[in-house]
């Protein structure tokens, strides 16, 4: 097959026994030589979409220009196309710690939960119960209490402790019951960065007799996601989250999938996932979600099939380390500022290097529009998060989201943390 894609940097992909340095890496990211007033940006927007690596952005254009074409027709490209496909949904299952036969691709998290729902649902109706959080997303609330509409289910809302800003135990006991049906749970908090122990709250549910859709949107970026270990039955992530481009990805145990009635044109899947997807896919966007996971990988060593699940973890956990340690020193940082308020668990507990914050005196945009201008690029809003964002009371107006990324360095926290206390003076 024709490529175009250049050749990497001469330490990616080689043999070593670390994990590549953050001046590796950001080499990576053509995204870090933008100027703003005369600054290098410093991205902390990562929690609504991360900057994309030349090898993910090369993939994707190789793609387009060499082997684009629909699939399961009997010329050269079309056949690379299946290739191309097939192959990302090998390393995607790797991710997960999944089967290939368990993925489905779709546009985002949102439409394939949305689909998933209504498959699910069709079999539902008045006396079944479904259980979502106030932590949540609401593309993980949102499709179920449409359900409440089209088939007349219950939806309860497990409660969270807005001190600790983490899921209320005894709520979510509480709402699990004889009735329910499905447990929908937020493994990471896009809102305030919490990590929710997912398994320990599947184990609620499976007792009694419901199943578990994860999801898994904010985690996935900070931590391996093993579904095994979890023990859901279902759990969506998004590539664009992760380094990737913008798709979606559902894990589905195969069991569970092959027994829906999802709409599907005929004929007949040849996994069970597939019938999760309709119509043409994305191809490049899936080849793209692949390249995402192989760039994590490489991170660790040699591009290597066999060991991409090793690399994986080592990768995950040195970053993991280099997070910590980077929202460490942010949260102390803006902690020691007259007039910001910071919300979410602290530094010892489980989160991931996400932070969200208000200033008195400065609605979240002014916040952001003061230190874009700077070079540093924040979110604002409530990120769909607006139930928890309400509840701590900033409906109106939302709050301020900062994330580091693979590519952040203390140098850009530093910048993050003086603009904040500029605009405080």
């Amino acid at each position: 097959m024709t490529s175009t894609a250049q050749a990497p940097p001469h330490w990616y992909g080689a043999d070593r026994s670390r994990v590549a340095s953050v001046e590796e890496i950001r080499s990576l990211f053509q995204a870090l030589e933008r100027e703003e007033g005369g600054r290098l940006v410093a991205y902390f927007d990562g929690p609504g979409g991360t900057q994309v690596p030349l090898p993910v952005a090369e993939t994707m254009l190789d793609y387009l220009l060499h082997h684009n074409a629909n699939t399961a027709w009997a010329y050269p490209t079309s056949q690379e196309t299946d290739v191309l496909l097939a192959r990302a949904r090998d390393v995607t299952a790797t991710f997960l710690n999944a089967k290939p036969s368990e993925i489905a691709f779709g546009n985002n998290m949102t439409t394939l939960t949305f689909h998933l729902a209504r498959a699910l649902g069709g079999t539902w109706g008045a006396g079944d119960e479904i259980v979502v959080t106030d932590l949540d997303h609401h593309a993980n609330i949102a499709p179920w209490r449409r359900l409440e509409q089209e088939r007349g289910v219950t939806v309860r809302s497990a409660s969270v402790d807005l001190e600790a800003g983490e899921i209320d135990w005894a709520s979510l006991e509480r709402a699990i019951g004889p009735r329910t049906r499905l447990l929908a749970i937020g493994a990471g908090s896009n809102a305030l960065g919490t990590i929710t122990d997912v398994t320990r709250a599947a184990r609620l549910a499976h007792a009694a007799g419901a199943l578990v859709f994860v999801d898994a949107v904010h985690y996935a970026p900070h931590a391996l996601v093993d579904v095994r270990a979890m023990d859901c039955d279902f759990l969506a992530c998004s590539p664009y989250k992760f380094y990737g481009p913008h798709t979606g990805v559902l894990y589905g145990r195969e069991d569970l999938v092959a027994a829906l009635d999802a709409p599907k044109l005929d004929p007949a899947p040849d996994w069970p996932s597939e019938k999760l997807e309709t119509g043409t896919q994305n191809h490049e966007g899936i080849a793209g979600a692949g390249a995402a996971v192989e760039f994590l990988g490489m991170l660790a060593g040699p591009s290597n099939a066999s060991t991409l699940r090793p690399r994986l973890e080592a990768t995950y956990a040195e970053l993991h380390a280099r997070g910590q340690q980077l929202f460490e020193r942010l949260w102390a940082g803006l902690s020691a500022i007259r007039g910001v308020t910071l919300y979410g668990p602290p530094p010892n507990r489980p989160r991931t290097p996400t932070v969200a914050f208000t200033m008195h005196g400065h609605s979240s945009t002014q916040v952001a529009k003061y230190l874009a201008a700077q070079g540093v690029y924040v979110s604002h809003g409530d990120f769909y998060a607006a139930t928890i964002v309400a509840l701590l009371g900033h409906a109106e107006d939302g709050v301020v989201r900062a994330g580091c990324a693979c590519y952040t360095t203390a140098e850009e926290v530093d910048r993050l943390i003086a603009g904040v206390a500029e605009l405080s003076s």
